[in-house]
């Protein structure tokens, strides 16, 4: 795989550059609530246009149904990068038409452009070989070389993912190159003990990277919407909690593998329960009630982790080497269920506490709401080894299986 290092040495001035990145940002209206991704791959834009190029930048926000909406326009994100980047971010209004087209042309050595939302075109996300492979010739049009750095997007087999690098010379960007790094320290150069964290609202979700942990990690502590599924396939009644039922089964086998090979399965010993879900828009005092994994009643919804499981899970990341976390404990976006998630966060900070003359942990946040999370709550980014911009990418990654968007990256 070819680094955009090696693509600056052979020379990018004056050359019109394409950069895939991930800028799906979450909105309120047109404010951006959370900057991280854009973040993340200013370093490539700001290398390429040092060299002297012309960056073309595209990327996906939300889930368009393949034509235009202003909902997901990206002109409030190419304002915020161009006050990251220092400089103007030229603005077209559309994917391959008119206003790409002469957007592009406009552009002087060292300048940058972001096109509209890719997936205002059906083409970008076409399960149609051809449809999609059309759009992607198009995008070719606009530019002479390609540098992929959406690490968010690379499971997908998406035009501008997948089939534009093989329209283009083409080579990794500084993110992507960053997060293959970090995500082979997890899978084939572990430090141990190796203690994973997973959450979200979905066993289901979460099942093949389980699967492929259950052969690397040495813990796993499981939390969120997800664990009740666990607790039921234990014996425990859940109340009103999520629960996917049909995955009973599955998980009870992986708790009996876990248990022959040796991986330690960490589950909450109690959990925060209210009658409802709380609404997220008009966060007031719902009242929550800890209550035992064993006393759940059938009125009330387990929302996150209790007190005494957040405990239990600190204390089994206190002497991890590497922390891999990937989806949150409970609903922290409501201030009385998002002590789990602040919790593990916290050990995360806290867990590299080597003895004298140890390495320290390495700790990785696996994208997604985590990311989120751990941005909203307040915590020091830099606190942590590694954020990663792209859940669903670290988790398909993690799983062994082959990622449509690297995989067009290798030479």
């Amino acid at each position: 795989m070819k680094t955009i290092d090696e693509l600056v040495d052979e020379g990018v001035g004056g050359k019109r550059v394409f950069v895939r990145a991930d800028l799906n940002v979450p909105l309120s209206g047109t404010t951006i609530t959370d900057d991280g991704r854009i973040r993340a791959v200013v370093p490539t834009i700001a290398k390429l246009a040092e060299a002297g190029a012309k960056v073309i930048v595209a990327s996906h926000l939300g889930r368009p149904k393949g034509a235009p909406d202003p909902q997901f326009s990206l002109a409030p994100v190419a304002a915020r990068l161009g006050e990251l980047l220092g400089t103007q971010v030229a603005f077209a209004t559309d994917t391959v038409g008119e206003s790409a087209r002469a957007t592009v042309d406009s552009l002087t050595d060292g300048s940058v452009a972001l096109l509209e939302n890719l997936r205002f075109n059906p083409g970008e996300t076409s399960k149609d070989d051809a449809e999609r492979g059309a759009f992607a010739g198009q995008l070719a049009g606009l530019a002479e070389l390609y540098v992929g750095d959406g690490f968010g997007a690379v499971h997908r087999k998406h035009a501008s993912v997948y089939d534009l690098p093989a329209r283009l010379p083409h080579a990794a960007g500084l993110l992507i190159a960053t997060e293959v790094a970090v995500l082979r320290k997890l899978t084939d150069e572990v430090s141990r003990p190796y203690a994973v964290v997973l959450g979200g609202a979905k066993v289901s979700d979460k099942l093949g990277v389980i699967d492929h942990l259950l052969e690397r990690a040495d813990r796993i502590l499981i939390g969120g919407g997800m664990v009740y599924t666990f607790l039921k396939a234990q014996g425990h009644e859940v109340g009103n909690s999520l629960l996917q039922e049909d995955q009973v089964p599955a998980v009870t086998e992986y708790l009996e593998r876990a248990k022959a090979k040796g991986v330690e399965f960490v589950l909450p010993v109690d959990v925060v329960a209210a009658p409802s879900f709380p609404d997220l828009k008009n966060p007031v005092d719902t009242n929550p009630a800890v209550v035992g994994v064993d006393a759940i009643p059938a009125d009330l919804q387990g929302l996150d982790i209790g007190p005494e499981s957040r405990k239990l899970f600190a204390s089994k990341l206190a002497d991890a080497a590497t922390v891999f976390w990937n989806g949150p404990m409970g609903v922290f976006e409501h201030p009385d269920y998002a002590e789990g998630t602040r919790a593990i966060a916290q050990a995360l900070i806290d867990s590299p506490l080597p003895p004298a003359g140890g390495t320290p942990a390495f700790t990785v946040v696996g994208g997604g709401d985590s990311a989120a999370a751990v941005r909203i709550l307040g915590f020091d980014e830099n606190a942590f080894g590694h954020i990663s911009t792209g859940g669903g990418a670290s988790l398909e990654y993690l799983e062994g299986k082959t990622l449509p968007g690297l995989a067009a990256l290798e030479d």
